[in-house]
């Protein structure tokens, strides 16, 4: 629509310079001995000058110079700013640029002398040109906001869901965890297998522990300075245990006591999942490395296995929710540990290296206390 409105004015401007170069070569002839003006006194005319006169003074829209043969303007131009013609070379670079837009007309004024009009757009179609690509970014800017708001509600929505289940969850595990502990309390006093009872208080424990931080997801726990030392022992401590005997896991600490701000429980939640992982990437076979390394200001954890590795195109995508390469489970664990980290713990996570079959690399990193 916009286009077939700029091709009907432009032919318009055209018709209209057309009749002004008529009205010029008019003038002309009426005026022998003199080279055509266009800012001539009125009253010096007949009504048919006048007339004339009329039409070349009517353009006030259009720029446009007029010119002889040889490239000198013979005229005063006409809506063209006096400051752009103040030298031969402004007006040959004028001349130039609206030779560009559209053919000069040729004007035969008798006696051998041919003079030409040079002419740009007038404003208007200049703007009219403009007006869809002003239109198109209006457009864009309104999807990308409508898309924007869409993202940012439905996120909102998840987040609220995924909030409620967590405490649901906390709250339905309160009671059975309640309950065992009675229970192992009252074992105690049959005098059974002491080792047994604490295994089992250590597994109850756990559940406790694992009901604590689905209770604190969607709330806002303090993260406090910890020795993250005593923190990774206690983990590798309780999953060591717990996990294939044909895994072995290495812990390999800082040359110095480390400590960050950090959430315990939930930290514990990170490293336990990473362990998992692990232990699942190498089909409950091999090795997993946990190294501390202090970098100034930060602390970096690395986790590494021996297992199937992850491709370069995928180190992004294991963190989305519902990610995952198993036939059971719903990929949520990588997901929840990039929460944690980022979320609770102000830090980051990311896969620092990984190659096919031989293993992959977690990398979190945290502020220090």
């Amino acid at each position: 629509m916009t286009n077939s409105l700029v091709k009907k004015l432009a032919q318009e401007e055209h018709k209209k310079v057309a009749i002004w170069a008529e009205a010029i070569k008019l003038f002309a002839k009426q005026t022998t001995g003199t080279e055509p003006q266009t800012n001539l006194d009125e009253n010096a005319f007949n009504e048919y000058d006048k007339f004339v006169l009329h039409i070349l003074e009517d353009n006030t829209t259009i720029p446009l110079l007029l010119v002889d043969s040889d490239g000198n303007s013979v005229s005063s131009p006409m809506n063209i700013d006096s400051a752009r013609l103040d030298n031969p070379e402004s007006i040959k670079k004028l001349i130039k640029k609206f030779s560009e837009k559209n053919t000069p007309i040729k004007i035969d004024t008798g006696e051998g002398m041919v003079q030409s009009i040079y002419y740009d757009e007038s404003t208007v179609l200049k703007q009219l040109k403009i007006f869809p690509y002003v239109q198109l970014s209006v457009v864009t800017i309104f999807i990308i906001v409508s898309f924007l708001a869409l993202t940012s509600s439905k996120k909102a929505e998840q987040n609220k869901i995924w909030v409620g289940l967590s405490k649901e969850t906390a709250h339905q595990l309160g009671t059975p965890i309640s309950s065992l502990m009675a229970w192992i309390e009252y074992l105690k006093t049959k005098n059974p297998d002491v080792q047994f009872l604490d295994e089992m208080d250590k597994d109850v424990h756990r559940l406790k522990i694992i009901a604590e931080r689905f209770s604190k997801i969607g709330s806002n726990p303090a993260p406090i300075p910890m020795d993250l030392d005593a923190a990774l022992k206690q983990i590798i401590d309780y999953m060591g245990k717990r996990i294939s005997s044909k895994v072995s896991v290495n812990y390999h600490p800082a040359k110095e006591p480390v400590h960050v701000v950090m959430n315990d429980s939930l930290f514990g939640w990170v490293i336990e999942n990473l362990i998992k992982n692990a232990v699942d990437a190498m089909d409950g076979k091999g090795k997993i490395d946990i190294v501390v390394t202090d970098s100034g200001t930060k602390v970096k954890i690395d986790v590494s296995d021996t297992g199937k590795g992850i491709p370069k195109s995928k180190h992004e995508a294991i963190f989305h929710p519902g990610y995952t390469t198993k036939t059971r489970g719903w990929g949520l664990g990588l997901s929840l540990v990039k929460r944690i980290v980022e979320s609770y713990q102000k830090g980051k996570i990311y896969v620092s290296n990984s190659e096919i079959n031989k293993g992959t690399t977690f990398r979190i990193e945290l502020s220090k206390a």
